[in-house]
C-alpha cells in the first residue's frame, strides 16, 4: 500500500476501521468483534485488529482480510513524559500515580506503540473496549498526528463490577481509580457506545455525560452461521441421550459468572431428579474451584466442565434449559444465542441485559441475584413449562447481526462527515 511523504499509509476509499482489544480469548466481546469484522470486510472496509498480546483461542477465527497487529512494549516513563509535554494535566497525574501508587496506575508500556500505529496507518475510526484499553486509546489519540475518531464501546455495567470488587481491597482500589478516569476522560471520546439501555444508563452516571449522547447498539449476535450450526449434532453425549434432561450454562469460568451458585442450585434439584445433568461450557481461572465444589457435592457424574467447544449452538438446541447465573453483565451474548437456538432460559436479573432481552420475563424466568433457592425453583418450573420454541427463536432473531451492523455503519458514516460534531467533550 502506498505511503505519503511522512511515511503514513494513504487512506483507502473505504473507511479503515480498527478494533483495539487486549487479546482474543473465547468470549462474548470477542465473538461480537469477529462478527463486526467479517461484516465490514464484506462491505469493502479496511479492517485492522490491534491487540496488546496476540494470544487467544479466537485468533484462528479472525476473518481473512483483517490485518492483525500486536503492540510492542516500551518505556512507560517515556510515554508518561510525552503526555506531560502534550497533555500536561494527564501526564502529571499519571506520573504522580506511578511514583506513589504504582499498583493502581494504568500501565503505559504500550502507549507509544499505539501512537505509532495511529501515525503510520491513519485509521478513520477506532473502537476501543474493556479494561484499560479505552484510556490508552484516548491518550494515544491526543499524542498522535491523525484525525482518527475514537469510539469507546462499553459492554458491561461499571458500577456492578465496582460493587463486586469490594471484597478484594486491591482490586477495589484499582476500580475506584478507573472510575475517576472514566469520569475525566470518556467525555473526550468522539462517541460513546453501549450495548444495552442498562449499560447506557450506568455509563451516563459513571462518565457524567448526558444519557442522550450515548449510542445504544445491541450486539450483533444471531447470524446465518449460528442457525446452521444449531442444526448439527451436539458434541457432548448427554445432549444425544433423550432420557436425560440437560441444563446448560456457558461463559468464562470466573467469579462474576456465578457458576458456583448454579452448582449449588443444581444440587438442590439433583437428588429428586436422577435424569438431570448440568453442562458448564467454558474455561477460566475458576475451573479448579468449581471442580472441587462438584466433587464435594458428589456430583462428578452429573455435572461436567467440558471446556470451550467449537459449536455451543448445537448444545443449546439440544438442551432443556439454558441458565445465565451471572452477577453482572452488559448484554449477555450467550443468553441471546440460547433463545435463537430455541432453548428455554432462566436468568439472574442482574445489571444489565437479561431483563431487556427477556422482555421483563416474557421469554424466560428472571431470578434475584444470589438466591440459590429461587434459581433452583425457576429451573424446575422451566423444565416442565410449555413454551413455544418458535417464539423463543423469533425473540432471539430480534438481536440479529444485520440491524446491529447497519447501526455501526451509520455511526461510522456520521463520524467521518467533515462537519461531524460528535465529540462529547
Amino acid at each position: 500500500m502506498a505511503s505519503d511523504r511522512a511515511g503514513r499509509v494513504k487512506r483507502p476509499t473505504m473507511p479503515r476501521v480498527v478494533f483495539y482489544l487486549s487479546s482474543l480469548p473465547a468470549g462474548g466481546l470477542e465473538r461480537v468483534t469477529l462478527t463486526l469484522m467479517s461484516a465490514f470486510i464484506a462491505d469493502g472496509y479496511a479492517v485492522d485488529l490491534l491487540l496488546e498480546r496476540r494470544v487467544g483461542s479466537y485468533l484462528a477465527l479472525v476473518p481473512k482480510g483483517v490485518r492483525c497487529l500486536e503492540l510492542q512494549a516500551g518505556s512507560k516513563w517515556q510515554a508518561c513524559l510525552r503526555l506531560i509535554v502534550h497533555w500536561p494535566s494527564e501526564g502529571f497525574r499519571l506520573a504522580a500515580r506511578m511514583l506513589w501508587r504504582p499498583s493502581e496506575h494504568v500501565p503505559l508500556a504500550r502507549l507509544g506503540s499505539v501512537c505509532r500505529y495511529l501515525d503510520h496507518y491513519a485509521p478513520d475510526v477506532m473502537f476501543a473496549s474493556a479494561g484499560r484499553i479505552p484510556f490508552l486509546a484516548l491518550w494515544a489519540k491526543r499524542l498522535s498526528h491523525t484525525r482518527c475518531r475514537v469510539v469507546i464501546a462499553e459492554h458491561s455495567t461499571f458500577t456492578a463490577r465496582l460493587r463486586a470488587a469490594r471484597e478484594a481491597p486491591a482490586a477495589y482500589k484499582r476500580m475506584r481509580y478507573r472510575q475517576g478516569l472514566i469520569a475525566r476522560l470518556y467525555a473526550t471520546a468522539d462517541a460513546l457506545l453501549a450495548v444495552s439501555s442498562g449499560v447506557a444508563d450506568d455509563l451516563s452516571q459513571t462518565a457524567n455525560v448526558p444519557r442522550e449522547s450515548i449510542h445504544v447498539i445491541h450486539n450483533p449476535v444471531v447470524t446465518d452461521e449460528l442457525r446452521e450450526k444449531a442444526k448439527l449434532e451436539p458434541s457432548h453425549p448427554w445432549c444425544l441421550d433423550t432420557g436425560l434432561d440437560v441444563i446448560l450454562a456457558a461463559g468464562r469460568l470466573a467469579p462474576e459468572k456465578g457458576f458456583d451458585q448454579l452448582v449449588d442450585a443444581f444440587a438442590r434439584l439433583a437428588e429428586s431428579r436422577p435424569a438431570l445433568r448440568l453442562l458448564i461450557v467454558g474455561e477460566g481461572p475458576e475451573r479448579c474451584v468449581l471442580a472441587s465444589k462438584i466433587a464435594d457435592l458428589s456430583l462428578e457424574d452429573r455435572v461436567a466442565l467440558p471446556g470451550w467447544v467449537d459449536n455451543p449452538y448445537a448444545l443449546m438446541s439440544h438442551s432443556r434449559v439454558f441458565v445465565l447465573s451471572s452477577l453482572f453483565e452488559g448484554l449477555p451474548v450467550a443468553l441471546i444465542e440460547a433463545l435463537a437456538c430455541g432453548c428455554k432460559v432462566v436468568a439472574n436479573d442482574c445489571p444489565s441485559g437479561p431483563r431487556e432481552i427477556l422482555d421483563d420475563g416474557r421469554y424466560g424466568e428472571l431470578v434475584s441475584v444470589g438466591d440459590e433457592s429461587a434459581l433452583a425453583e425457576a429451573i424446575a418450573a422451566e423444565l416442565v413449562r410449555d413454551r413455544s420454541r418458535a417464539a423463543l427463536i423469533e425473540r432471539g432473531s430480534d438481536f440479529a447481526a444485520g440491524p446491529a451492523v447497519a447501526s455501526y455503519r451509520t455511526l461510522i458514516d456520521d463520524l467521518m462527515r467533515p462537519d461531524a460534531r460528535i465529540t462529547l467533550g
